[in-house]
């Protein structure tokens, strides 16, 4: 689990917009862009280049 405050701050570093936490499937959602970032050991993994279409996420 990612600290709240944590969560409160992040944003997509692409289009700067607001991302949503899915606990579950370890990953944080943009949808403005359609993609989202891997959680690694609880570090979010937030580079532009590490972003997967958010289709690939039913592969999680």
């Amino acid at each position: 689990m990612l600290d709240r405050e944590l969560l409160e701050i992040l944003a997509c570093p692409k289009c700067k917009g607001e991302v949503k936490y899915l606990e579950e499937r370890g990953i944080i959602l943009c949808e403005n862009c359609k993609v989202y970032y891997e959680v690694r050991e609880g570090i979010p993994v937030m580079l532009p280049e590490e972003a997967k279409p958010l289709d690939e996420s039913s592969d999680s």
